[in-house]
């Protein structure tokens, strides 16, 4: 009996305030969004309060948003991370840490802004898809 299960890949454009999911599928993408909660505005307003609050505030947002990435992929094989700033990396190294993701192989590389075109030609090119 052949095996049935497919190749769990997902591709991840992000940088610190949206990450664009993509999810190969017959062909095409299933695409979702998750947006940081914490948004310029926000990060003016807690500045005008206090700097310390600004980055306490700032840090527990963030950490809800790479919450949010990982455990929208936590279910695949294979993920490729990428986009213009460190927030990859960042990401990267909280799975790496986690021993959830020890079997899901992770891979990061820099990519400028990209339409969502770009990016799902950047997703079928690294996982050779079709």
């Amino acid at each position: 009996m052949k095996n049935m299960e497919t190749k769990k890949q997902i591709g991840i454009w992000m940088d610190h305030s949206v990450a664009h999911i993509m999810k190969p599928a017959n062909n095409a993408f299933e695409n979702s969004t998750l947006k940081s909660e914490f948004t310029h505005n926000e990060k003016m307003h807690s500045l005008s309060k206090n700097e310390n609050l600004m980055h306490n505030k700032e840090q527990h947002e963030q950490a809800k948003y790479y919450k949010s990435i990982a455990d929208s992929i936590k279910d695949y094989k294979e993920v490729v991370l990428f986009g213009p700033t460190t927030a990859k990396e960042e990401l990267a190294n909280l799975l790496k840490a986690d021993h959830h993701f020890e079997h899901v192989k992770i891979v990061v590389k820099h990519a400028d802004k990209m339409t969502e075109n770009q990016q799902h030609a950047f997703v079928r090119e690294h996982f050779h898809l079709a």
